[in-house]
């Protein structure tokens, strides 16, 4: 069940707040005037939901190559890897 606070909560319980989105690494939805307004989470669950949503990214720009023939075999692809690092 989500957690969802009114909008006067954000400002007089910041640290419960705080607390129970470190804790259960979910967001706090916040409501003004009985709607939602706001979802507020901590920076490692913001950073994990970047990383997730970077990374299915650039899956889809992966298989859209992969669909239009843009592809190339492992043992190239490795050594053009190598070539830019400099291994």
């Amino acid at each position: 069940m989500p957690a969802i606070r009114a909008s006067a909560d954000l400002r007089n319980k910041y640290s419960e707040i705080s607390s129970y989105c470190h804790k259960t690494n979910e967001p706090v939805f916040i409501t003004k005037n009985g709607q939602g307004d706001l979802a507020v989470m901590s920076i490692a669950q913001y950073d994990d939901l970047m990383g997730k949503i970077n990374l299915y990214a650039k899956l889809a720009e992966g298989l859209k190559d992969a669909q239009e023939g843009r592809v190339q075999p492992f043992d190239e692809a490795m050594s053009d890897i190598r070539k830019e690092l400099q291994i």
